[in-house]
């Protein structure tokens, strides 16, 4: 093994306490989703104040439609993030063990799952208030990324999600049995922090021009261009990433060493990329439309 960087000691429990007999703890992860949902809600209202940024200058949400719609976009996240982990990831283990489906405090959500939640959430809300529901998916892509960034940095501290195993300067030698199973390494395995390659290319990079996009270049008058500047960029960065991340484990086996949901003669795609694909042509589409339309 070359030089690897040792995985900092940093617990993924802010704190705990123990109330009637009973520990509770506050993770990193859990703030994560609390943090970027605020940071997010604000930015959305940050724009609904700037009557400018909009088409005739009329924003699309007043701020109370915008609390409101913050708990359709919660249940979203969390319900669509569950059942796509489900049905993407593990289908078999969850109809074997269906009452595990809501055992949320044992991990496991779905990106793709999420989104697809908070869609039906987006289109669902909009109809009921009569509201462009195009103009909504703006401003919540427009809000996402800083939450993924968060998300990904707290998947670094769990130590969870990390990358293949490597020979980089930068890998990381990261804790546990699980990610120091790499056949054919000698002494301890350095992986690759995918987990931060997500946060800067889908969080920092793709939050910076959706931010540059909407309050700089006056994109949300472009009805869709933060939409699908989101779809394609979310898919694209994911995508490359996806070359380095450690696959599930259910798509390992002696034949399919690199975890390919879909391959032929040793090539093939990981199901994040499956995923991302029609990430792409959708977002593509979207912002073409956006760019076309007077």
């Amino acid at each position: 093994m070359r030089a690897a960087i040792p995985f900092p000691d940093i617990s993924p429990e802010i704190f705990s306490i123990t109330l009637f007999g009973m520990e509770l703890a506050l993770r990193w992860y859990a703030l994560a989703y609390i943090a970027g949902i605020v940071i997010g809600w604000r930015l959305v209202v940050a724009a609904v104040r700037r009557p400018h940024l909009w088409r005739n200058d009329t924003p699309v949400m007043t701020e109370k439609q915008v609390e409101d719609l913050l708990t359709w976009v919660i249940l979203g996240v969390i319900l669509g993030g569950r059942l796509g982990f489900v049905v993407f990831y593990q289908p078999s283990y969850y109809l074997s063990n269906p009452g595990q489906i809501l055992m949320l405090w044992e991990g496991g959500m779905s990106f793709h799952g999420g989104l697809l939640g908070v869609i039906a959430a987006c289109l669902v809300y909009s109809w009921r208030q009569g509201i462009s529901w195009l103009s909504v998916a703006d401003v919540l892509c427009m809000a996402t990324p800083v939450g993924l960034l968060l998300g990904r940095i707290a998947n670094f501290i769990n130590g969870e999600l990390w990358g293949r195993a490597t020979d980089v300067p930068w890998g990381v030698i990261f804790p546990g049995a699980a990610a120091q199973n790499c056949p054919d390494v000698v002494g301890l395995c350095a992986r690759h922090p995918s987990q931060l390659y997500e946060a800067a290319l889908e969080g920092l990079i793709l939050g910076a021009i959706l931010l540059w996009m909407a309050f700089r270049r006056g994109a949300l008058k472009d009805i869709g261009a933060v939409t699908g500047v989101f779809f394609a960029g979310y898919g694209i960065g994911r995508f490359i990433v996806e070359f380095v991340r450690q696959p599930d484990a259910q798509f390992i086996s002696p034949g399919n060493p690199l975890g390919l949901a879909w391959h032929v003669g040793g090539y093939g795609l990981t199901m994040g990329q499956i995923l991302c694909i029609p990430m792409i042509l959708v977002g593509v589409i979207v912002l073409m439309r956006a760019r076309a339309r007077p």
